[in-house]
């Protein structure tokens, strides 16, 4: 298979753009109700195989998107971050999702570090969003740890357009003061 995009590297994980290997990994994601709650609801594989095509297709057609991420000492896929702007998406974000058995790790506030990096270094981004639904607490810590901020009510679009979210955020200056 032709490689999409880059492979990065944290001290824990191995991000790169989907392959059809994942497919397991995406699939078993959105079947758990815990990891599945904030990210559309539980499904079938056929819908998990059609996201992790349409994040592949991410790649192709903009050349990125999201990566999937796989530790390091385990080659296991434990879930999906990146950056992410389909036609109509309210800002350039990036965002997680990991398996319910990868949570509390700090895998997403690693992974997404290393993707908001490449972001504003490789894309020439100068801000990066967090979609987030009100409910989910452990992604607004995830944003918290991230240095992003609360910056208001957003709207997705069709056919998301009645999913409440929140909009959590912050610019590449902010962010390269933090890492300083």
């Amino acid at each position: 298979m032709i490689a999409l995009g880059p492979t990065l590297e944290t001290p824990r994980l191995i991000l790169r753009p989907p392959m059809q290997e994942d497919l397991d990994g995406f699939a078993e994601m959105a079947s758990n109700p815990e990891s599945a709650r904030f990210l559309g609801g539980v499904g079938p594989r056929e819908v998990a195989w059609r996201g992790m095509a349409t994040m592949a297709g991410s790649w192709a057609l903009l050349g990125f998107g999201m990566f999937s991420v796989l530790e390091k000492s385990t080659g296991r896929w434990v879930g999906r971050v990146g950056p992410w702007k389909p036609e109509g998406w309210p800002g350039t974000e990036v965002g997680w999702g990991l398996r319910y058995d990868a949570w509390g790790k700090g895998y997403a506030t690693e992974a997404a570090t290393a993707t908001i990096d490449w972001a504003f270094d490789h894309l020439g981004w100068t801000e990066v969003i967090h979609c987030i639904v009100p409910e989910n607490t452990p992604s607004q810590a995830v944003a918290r740890r991230l240095g992003s901020r609360l910056l208001g009510p957003g709207k997705m679009p069709p056919p998301h357009e009645t999913l409440v979210i929140d909009i959590w955020g912050q610019s590449r200056e902010e962010w390269r003061a933090r890492r300083k």
